[in-house]
């Protein structure tokens, strides 16, 4: 059977109180200060108060602490044996406050966001350098797969955000689209691309190497889909960055997100709009319940104001 401040030991037919940590804080300050009042004073009330506070104390170990030698208050043998422990018990509890103020004032933190390989190599360190130049304190750490598992995580609130390619689905779970970009075709150096960009008949003729799974590779073969052709790609891969250093070599051409082809290419591969255009959604996927912390809404807010 359990109380409001403590239990009953049915077996041994005792109930049981937790140590009061005011009770304990009025003791040390009488034992420190030897006398009742100066001890109401430092604590902001009336003498009364504190000697009920150590009254109840006594009550609850059943030991005499606190004598009276002449007019002065000291602590009996047994309350200088408490009196280590109550110092010490009542520094951790200060060292515990310490430790939350932050958090209370949203200064510190943590974010754990879930996120697809393009994102989180080209847009995340930039939303996230954003965050934390805001908040210094906030820990974030990034999970990298593939969109189903990512969900699964968030579902089981394993992380806190994810950050995948449109459309999700779940019951559970609040949809932010905030970024759209492009997929462009991509070909070795010096390849020729047809005027105004290739369409879905001319790739489907190239060597393609393709990202294997995820929404980004449904849109794309829903792009290239004809009604007598199932598209086959030459080779698939679960790198965006693999693929690129093979376009690179002459092995094939592909369809990227506009994203990953933004540096480090120059001289080395061709890109070109598709025709016509193929674009995708980013979205922020959160759970409903969701507690939205300060470093969860700052981030959020820097993956709002994402450009190029």
């Amino acid at each position: 059977m359990k109380e409001a401040y403590g239990y009953y030991d049915v077996h041994k037919d005792f109930f049981y109180m937790p140590l009061n940590l005011d009770q304990l804080a009025s003791f040390v300050n009488v034992a420190d200060l030897g006398s009742f009042t100066a001890a109401a004073d430092k604590e902001g009330v009336t003498q009364p108060a504190v000697s009920l506070q150590v009254k109840g104390l006594e009550q609850r170990l059943g030991v005499r602490l606190i004598e009276r030698v002449g007019r002065r208050a000291q602590p009996t043998a047994a309350g200088l044996d408490l009196l280590s422990h109550a110092r010490r018990l009542l520094q951790q509890v200060a060292a515990a406050e310490e430790a939350m103020l932050p958090h209370r004032e949203g200064a510190s933190g943590r974010v754990r966001i879930g996120s697809g390989g393009t994102a989180s190599i080209h847009l995340l360190p930039r939303a996230i350098a954003a965050a934390r130049k805001a908040m210094p304190g906030l820990e974030i750490t990034v999970h990298i797969g593939n969109a189903d598992d990512i969900l699964r995580d968030l579902e089981t609130n394993s992380l806190d955000i994810a950050v995948v390619a449109l459309p999700a689905s779940g019951r559970n779970f609040a949809i932010e689209p905030f970024y759209e970009e492009e997929l462009l075709a991509v070909a070795p150096v010096g390849s020729l691309v047809p005027e105004g960009g290739p369409d879905a008949a001319f790739m489907r003729d190239r060597t393609l190497l393709l990202y294997e799974g995820g929404n980004t590779r449904r849109a794309i073969d829903a792009w290239l889909a004809a009604p007598d052709i199932r598209t086959r790609p030459a080779m698939e891969f679960g790198s965006v960055e693999a693929i690129k250093e093979l376009v690179a070599v002459g092995l094939g051409w592909s369809i990227l997100p506009g994203l990953a082809l933004k540096r480090d290419l120059a001289g080395l591969v061709t890109t070109s709009s598709l025709k016509p255009k193929l674009m995708r959604r980013l979205g922020m996927v959160l759970r409903r319940d969701k507690h939205l912390t300060r470093g969860l809404r700052e981030m959020m807010k820097c993956l709002r104001e994402f450009k190029d």
